[in-house]
């Protein structure tokens, strides 16, 4: 990357932001890792000085970044992509992503992601920081996500987000029979040799996850997950943690396969189930504009039910627990 310096002025809606949270919203195509790296390494400025990532702006400071190009913050292009439309209002889009589709233009992908597509059906998008994504889901998680159509909307649920105001539940699919509910609450950090995975790590951020039983079979349990946080691969990586991986997870599975003396049709199902059983199914908070409480559900994808449904005909009549 050819080195040289952008200049950004705070807007007025953006007041009170920490600087890491700022640069996350105007610079949406960089993770929130290389924009505090770029901030500690002294190639951020506020108003001419050097500055620590938890600064608060006010509007009309002036933010220097050194080493982007304006190639490099070129906007995503809008792309007719096909997207499943829950619910709209002039403040909100409510999108039910299918596993597969990438959230946001990244490394190595700058096209056919939900950010392309909501900007070609919503052209006032391009007006809102990251075209009104707040939050991501893993590109092969499938479910709900909220999307801003407004700058005050923006700012009130990333408000929202950022104190734990916007509940989110997920429905998980994973390996062994578990008992009862409980809380993880371990830290997550980058793996130090493979900078593409999370883990479990005592220097990481904050990270815990409620889960619920929804449904149990001798060898697989269904559970109702709720984050307090919303870290990278957190279900993934909390299942993994207590020795349940999400079914279908290529990355934190352990290459789990069907339990012994699985009838073929299990074994088929499992073996072709290729992402993680993993969807968000509930979404709820205060609305923006109104203060009133809303709440959306989205069941299961059609891969995910099939997945339930075998699961069901395989122990119809059989009601033992695991040895």
């Amino acid at each position: 990357m050819t080195e040289s310096a952008e200049l950004y002025q705070i807007p007025p809606e953006f007041n009170g932001l920490r600087l890491d949270q700022a640069l996350a919203k105007l610079l949406p195509e960089f993770s929130r890792n290389r924009l505090q790296k770029w901030i500690r390494d002294g190639q951020v400025a506020v108003n001419g000085k050097p500055a620590q990532p938890r600064l608060r702006l006010v509007g009309g400071d002036q933010i220097s970044v050194r080493t982007l190009t304006p190639t490099t913050i070129a906007p995503p292009a809008a792309e007719p992509i096909e997207l499943d439309i829950v619910d709209e209002d002039e403040d909100l889009i409510i999108v039910n992503k299918p596993a597969g589709l990438v959230v946001h233009p990244g490394a190595g992908i700058s096209h056919g992601t939900l950010q392309n597509g909501l900007l070609f059906r919503y052209p006032e998008l391009a007006g809102i920081p990251r075209a009104g994504i707040i939050h991501r889901l893993d590109k092969e998680t499938s479910g709900l996500m909220v999307v801003t159509r407004t700058l005050l909307a923006h700012k009130v649920l990333s408000e929202k987000l950022a104190e734990r105001e916007i509940s989110r539940e997920y429905l998980a699919l994973v390996h062994g029979w578990i008992i009862a509910g409980g809380t993880v609450d371990a830290a997550i950090g980058r793996h130090p040799g493979d900078r593409t995975r999370m883990t479990i790590t005592d220097g990481g951020r904050e990270a815990r996850s409620h889960y619920r039983l929804a449904q149990q079979w001798p060898h697989h349990t269904l559970l109702r997950v709720k984050l307090d946080t919303g870290r990278t691969h957190q279900i993934r990586v909390h299942m993994r943690h207590i020795r349940h991986p999400v079914v279908g997870d290529p990355t934190y599975g352990n290459r789990t396969g069907p339990p012994a003396r699985a009838s073929e049709l299990l074994q088929q199902t499992l073996n072709g189930f290729k992402r993680q059983a993993l969807h968000a199914t509930r979404l709820a908070f205060d609305h923006p504009r109104t203060g009133l409480p809303v709440e959306w559900q989205q069941p299961v994808p059609a891969d995910f039910q099939r997945l339930i449904d075998t699961l069901d005909q395989e122990y119809r009549d059989h009601h033992d627990t695991p040895a």
